[in-house]
């Protein structure tokens, strides 16, 4: 899809208000273009680095893309596919759904064409990082994809690594899932990733983007101003919604009760080392993040 031109800037007259910052909660089929249902890339997001898409196949279909100058990982939401890239052909077992565990997933390079086909149909995440390294495509088996239990109490929640900086070569990608039971809280005390502080805080751009399971199910994201100006966002999240972290303290993310919230969460920026290090907000320290 094309985007629609805006209008001309006038050569005459007052001068028109600064555009907007983009809106930082995408509610779901908000952020569709073409044939993704999510298609977040750093110049509608106003940063530099991180991009999603969100891709829905129907049985016997097939998509293929450039990867241009991003890395990407292809991450099955539901259901299974093939990945074809570099001459090599990756079978993902995938799953029935983000509740029901872990998934297989396949690195897919920059400068790279990619082919991916579904018998049966399903959605896949592509979470991607502009980079400058070419590493080589891989698979990534279930089995390997590190999981822990963060926090306690109605904090605990499960986070599988399965492109953490420390679990899964990329150059700049740095990809997790989160699974909240309903009722628990994620990501307390807030915290933030948007000042280089060597050997204590990394910058990163984030995107957040949910599943809630059964039906009227919603969580709440919070992000408040780490900065004069800052970001600053109180949303009700629902299913297929996405919200984009460009800087401040992000959390909690709070889960209804009796609704599993899971967000996939891409993050990427300029440090010279791949590293998630964050700073924990100093009125907000009595749990663990």
């Amino acid at each position: 899809m094309s985007p629609v031109p805006g209008p001309e800037r006038p050569t005459s007259g007052p001068e028109r208000p600064a555009p907007r910052p983009p809106s930082l909660h995408l509610p779901a089929g908000t952020a569709a273009r073409g044939p993704y249902t999510v298609d977040v890339d750093p110049e509608r997001a106003g940063w530099t680095y991180a991009a999603l898409r969100v891709l829905t196949l129907g049985p016997g279909e097939t998509h293929s893309f450039g990867s241009g100058d991003f890395e990407w990982t292809v991450l099955p939401l539901a259901g299974a596919c093939s990945v074809r890239v570099d001459g090599e052909i990756f079978e993902l077992r995938g799953r029935v759904g983000v509740f029901d565990g872990v998934t297989d997933f396949a690195y897919v390079p920059r400068d790279a064409h990619t082919q991916i086909a579904s018998g049966a149909g399903g959605r896949f995440a592509l979470a991607g990082a502009k980079c400058g390294r070419r590493l080589p495509a891989r698979y990534g088996p279930a089995p390997e994809v590190p999981v822990e239990t963060r926090g306690s109490g109605d904090r605990a929640r499960e986070v599988r690594n399965f492109a953490s900086a420390d679990a899964f070569a990329c150059d700049r990608l740095i990809a997790v899932e989160v699974v909240t039971p309903g009722g628990h809280w994620s990501s307390y005390p807030p915290h933030k990733h948007d000042e280089h502080l060597p050997g204590a805080e990394s910058v990163l751009e984030e995107i957040y983007h949910y599943e809630v399971r059964g039906p009227h199910g919603l969580a709440y994201q919070r992000i408040s101003p780490s900065r004069p100006g800052g970001a600053d966002l109180l949303a009700e999240v629902r299913d297929g919604d996405t919200v984009l972290v460009p800087n401040g303290w992000h959390g909690p993310s709070i889960a209804q009760p009796g609704h599993d919230l899971y967000y996939l969460n891409v993050m990427a920026g300029p440090g010279p080392e791949r590293e998630w290090r964050i700073s924990f907000h100093p009125e907000h320290t009595e749990g663990y993040a």
